[in-house]
């Protein structure tokens, strides 16, 4: 399939904080479903869309991403012409200062390279598998200026919330931000389709007025001046938007329907690929509906969890309701439930660690307890 269109990212939300897990990293470089990063889903959505130029917009915290992503080779974005690009926080040769911090990236160059007519705008903090095709077609269809996507979540997944109202026929009339008691159920995704040249000159004002920063509810706010189409997407599409929501998310991948509808056989998800030696499971391991994934030795018992590659779970240990990324080790006679765990975490020998469901217990990454 092709799309006359291009993607551009931002990798990290300033209104999003994961605390000790997005510390050492931007949000969309967050491990996510035991193997993947949360930037896999929207690049390989991109990817099965036919859109092959692709920006990721920066802010700071982008070492991590940037060893994960590469040249772009897992999602065949290792291109000549188009494929991926990273755009690192710098001050835009048109802009005459910073402000409040809030630097303009190269999202004006980046634009302009291109040829397509529209670009799909999309926001770090969600999970979903889609194509863009329908809407794209949407869009043409409904003659709006920009276009953007929503569910009926409401405020489920907690703040920041975006609700827009909408009229008969279909275009918004309204947004609101974290609103107490919101009319409506319909929550926007954060992504947009609009035009290219519209974008450019969106851009070119904002810069005019001092405005610096990216955002891109910025562009559904000018419903008043122009015509803002809401497209309705009925899957599963997972928000995160705090700690709290990283866990149910993640938990929610251990539902059967959940798994179906993010990890389609027609639309891969894809990501860096490691090679791994399969999982030892030994004698006395015991482990039930859970994500295991390479590398892992587990000695001890494992359930309703999400394990990362390379974990090793000692004899005599029980993980429950428990997400353990990447080489954290917990040693014998532990008992650990409602607790994430981040990569290189060390877990002692005889701890226990019980958190609530709505309140789980971090261990930040290389972290020893």
């Amino acid at each position: 399939m092709f799309n006359n269109a291009m993607g551009l990212i931002l990798a990290d939300n300033k209104k999003i904080s994961l605390g000790e897990l997005s510390n050492p990293r931007a949000l969309s470089a967050m491990p996510f479903g035991g193997r993947y990063r949360i930037i896999d889903f929207m690049l390989s959505d991109m990817v099965n869309s036919g859109i092959k130029n692709v920006g990721l917009l920066t802010y700071n915290k982008y070492k991590s991403l940037m060893d994960h992503l590469g040249t772009g080779a897992a999602w065949s974005l290792d291109r000549k012409n188009d494929g991926l690009h990273i755009l690192p926080p710098y001050v835009n040769s048109e802009a005459s200062a910073i402000i409040n911090d809030e630097e303009l990236t190269g999202v004006m160059d980046f634009l302009r390279q291109s040829r397509t007519k529209y670009v799909i705008v999309s926001a770090s903090n969600v999970v979903l598998n889609t194509t863009f095709d329908d809407f794209i077609k949407s869009h043409e269809d409904s003659g709006a200026d920009i276009s953007v996507m929503f569910n009926r979540d409401g405020t489920k997944y907690g703040n920041p919330s975006y609700i827009i109202e909408t009229d008969n026929d279909g275009f918004v009339k309204d947004m609101l931000y974290n609103p107490p008691k919101p009319a409506s159920s319909k929550s926007s995704l954060g992504i947009l389709c609009i035009r290219r040249d519209l974008l450019l000159d969106i851009i070119a004002k904002q810069m005019a007025h001092g405005i610096t920063h990216f955002g891109i509810h910025s562009f559904v706010k000018m419903y008043d001046e122009l015509k803002v189409h809401a497209f309705e997407y009925s899957g599963v599409a997972l928000r995160i938007n705090s700690v709290q929501a990283y866990f149910n998310a993640s938990m929610s991948l251990l539902e059967d329907s959940v798994r179906a509808d993010l990890f389609s056989e027609g639309q891969p998800i894809y990501t860096k690929v490691k090679d791994e030696a399969p999982t030892l499971y030994f004698d006395n391991a015991d482990v039930s509906s859970s994500i295991i994934s390479d590398g892992c030795r587990i000695y001890g018992k494992v359930e309703d969890s999400v394990i990362f590659r390379s974990v090793t779970v000692a004899k005599n240990t029980t993980l429950k309701n428990c997400i353990v990324m990447q080489d954290a080790h917990i040693s014998e006679n532990c008992n650990l439930e409602n607790v994430i765990l981040d990569k290189n975490a060390f877990v002692r020998p005889g701890v226990r660690l019980v958190g609530h469901p709505e309140y789980p217990i971090v261990i930040g990454k290389g972290a020893g307890i």
